[in-house]
């Protein structure tokens, strides 16, 4: 029986799949638009180890956790809220927000919103939800195993971001 196969773990990955593919839709069309005014892409062939890893984040939640997992409300709580900073950092960016790194030659560097305080909120976002979700249904080491893996891939996504800014950034000076 389909709710012998669906506990509210499997509930929250279709919930977080169906997000993470409407934004892929927003990004990609962001991506269009800012390729066709003269942006490039860097760290192409990085993306699908960022796609992947992220799939397999959401797959560990629909498939390693038992259906009768406990519902934590703290930890849901925290997911929920960051869900919010997520939405906040989306409109800031607007139409420069892409999963990939595109880099528009004489576009201003984002400095408001959360912004001002960090360089690189979507990221500190992202692996808090990444600890957070499997905590809201007791799963302390999936927590920390894909923690662990999403902050290296963002580590190096971050290097890659950041060295394609570089030419902004010396522009910004000037």
């Amino acid at each position: 029986m389909l709710s012998d196969a669906m506990g509210p773990a499997q509930v929250a990955a279709i919930a977080v799949l169906f997000q993470r593919a409407l934004e892929e839709c927003y990004s990609q069309y962001n991506t269009q638009q800012l390729l066709k005014h003269g942006a490039h892409e860097e760290g192409r062939s990085y993306y699908p180890t960022v796609a992947v890893t992220h799939l397999c984040w959401i797959a560990s939640l629909a498939l390693l956790v038992p259906v009768d997992a406990p519902l934590l409300i703290i930890p849901l709580l925290g997911f929920s809220a960051l869900q919010i900073l997520r939405y906040w950092i989306i409109g800031v960016l607007g139409r420069y927000w892409t999963h990939r790194i595109i880099s528009l030659p004489g576009a201003p560097i984002v400095a408001h919103g959360p912004y001002r305080f960090l360089r690189h909120p979507n990221y500190i976002v992202s692996i808090a939800e990444t600890f957070l979700l499997p905590l809201v249904f007791g799963q302390l080491a999936l927590s920390i195993l894909f923690t662990l893996v999403w902050t290296g891939v963002l580590h190096y996504k971050i290097q890659l971001e950041d060295a394609a800014l570089v030419p902004r950034r010396a522009a910004a000076y000037l």
